[in-house]
């Protein structure tokens, strides 16, 4: 019994429109109750600054009326002073005692009926009353504010209901404008869905998309073009390897099948096995080529050493293509020189592959060019010769896998697939660098452009 593996989680992805409208809901809730809070706060600075005041006036002014009664020693002048001060002051309270707890003024004494109406502010000091004999006495004055409290409780539930109000306000507006600030993505994804595999040239409409999505939009666009265009180029890959890997295939099959079907002397088997021998290093030839165009692709670097002199490592190449010139009448120069830090087996093997390229196309009697140039911080290695003009059209293909001009089909070139300026153009991206083409009134130029160095990543 095998034992059942439970299904994996499934993870709620999280909602990017929830995510904004609980930030703004929040943000919201925040925002309002730092200004109801705010609001609240400098009601009740004011307030309490009001009560300061209020009691430091009314404190000189009790302090004045002593100094006034002072002189004639009469408690009921006293007395009639300060209840005409308290006069229209309800929230105010006075008591005037000796030190020996004698109570000489008292407006309202505190009892547990009227202490539980009231919360006061006090404010206490020492005077002198009667000027006589200068004794000395206890004032306390003493301001109820249970008004100011309750007013300031009235206003707490006011704000905090506002800013509670607010908030709900602000969050449903948010998830409005969320929602509504979203629809461009809802669009793009029903855009999305709508798209199938089967479809070329469709694309994302983003010119009534925001500002912020076009650029989007447009890389989408550009991916798309780039994957639409290396799906056409594996479709013709496929069709193109499985075209040059067919026919030394079905000759294999047919030699090995004549020689199988009667005893034949041996020079004639050795002379199938010869065939087939090389058929087979044609498919050796395409394999090893496709490994190396493969490791390219998945971004294998160049092995740069420094190089003194890039001419003379290149002589070898020209010298081994001379069979071939010589059978072609043709004859190589390398121009100029450089220096710089390359890989030496990788350019030797793209200057092979430009000379056997120039040599199946220069006209007999001509002379193949190998120029070396050096820009500033950079290396122009490419092969000059002689013959047909190339359409304008074929250009950008030369570099393409496979790719063979009608003039080399009809020259029955049967070793030659179609990949070595693919192979150029592979090099030339291992080293960072770019290819290039150009051919005008019977001269062609092919070869690659390099930085001197590596380049910084």
């Amino acid at each position: 019994m095998t034992p059942q593996v439970a299904a994996p989680a499934i993870t709620r992805a999280p909602s990017l429109g929830r995510r904004l409208w609980l930030w703004l809901a929040a943000q919201g809730l925040l925002g309002a109750m730092l200004v109801s809070g705010s609001v609240y706060a400098v009601n009740a600075w004011t307030l309490q600054s009001r009560q300061h005041e209020l009691l430091k006036i009314k404190s000189g002014v009790v302090s004045h009326e002593l100094a006034e009664s002072a002189a004639s020693a009469s408690l009921a002048e006293l007395r009639h002073r300060l209840t005409g001060f308290l006069a229209g002051h309800e929230d105010m309270l006075l008591s005037v005692s000796t030190e020996d707890g004698r109570m000489l003024f008292d407006s309202d004494p505190v009892t547990p009926a009227t202490g539980a109406r009231r919360r006061l502010k006090t404010v206490a000091w020492q005077d002198t009353w009667p000027a006589a004999d200068g004794t000395a006495v206890r004032v306390a004055l003493g301001l109820n504010v249970r008004r100011d409290d309750a007013l300031l409780a009235h206003l707490g539930w006011i704000v905090f209901a506002a800013s509670l109000a607010g908030a709900i306000l602000m969050s449903l507006t948010g998830y409005a404008l969320v929602r509504r600030g979203l629809k461009p993505l809802h669009s793009l994804t029903e855009q999305l869905d709508a798209m199938t595999p089967g479809q070329s040239g469709v694309r994302l409409e983003g010119r009534a998309q925001p500002s912020e999505l076009r650029p989007l939009v447009e890389h989408f666009n550009a991916l798309l073009s780039r994957v639409e265009g290396a799906y056409r180029q594996l479709e013709g890959f496929n069709a193109n390897v499985a075209h040059e890997l067919r026919t030394p295939l079905t000759t294999l099959i047919g030699s090995s099948e004549l020689a199988l079907r009667a005893a034949r002397p041996a020079d004639e088997l050795r002379e199938v096995i010869a065939g087939n021998l090389e058929d087979l290093q044609r498919l050796a030839v395409i394999v090893n080529d496709m490994l190396f165009l493969s490791q390219a692709d998945r971004g294998a670097p160049a092995r740069r050493a420094p190089v003194a002199s890039l001419a003379r490592s290149l002589a070898e190449i020209v010298e081994f293509h001379e069979p071939v010139l010589l059978e072609n009448e043709l004859t190589a120069v390398i121009v100029g020189d450089a220096t710089g830090s390359f890989d030496v087996s990788l350019l030797r093997r793209a200057l092979s592959n430009l000379l056997s390229n120039a040599a199946r196309h220069a006209t007999p009697g001509s002379a193949i060019r190998v120029q070396l140039e050096t820009p500033p911080g950079q290396l122009r290695l490419s092969v000059h010769n002689r013959g047909s003009t190339i359409e304008p059209a074929q250009l950008p293909r030369l570099f393409e896998r496979f790719y063979r001009l009608e003039t080399a089909r009809h020259k029955g070139a049967a070793k030659q697939f179609g990949l070595g300026l693919a192979i150029v153009a592979a090099i030339a991206r291992m080293h960072g660098g770019k290819t290039f083409a150009s051919s005008a009134e019977g001269l062609t130029v092919i070869g690659l452009e390099l930085p001197a160095s590596p380049p910084l990543d």
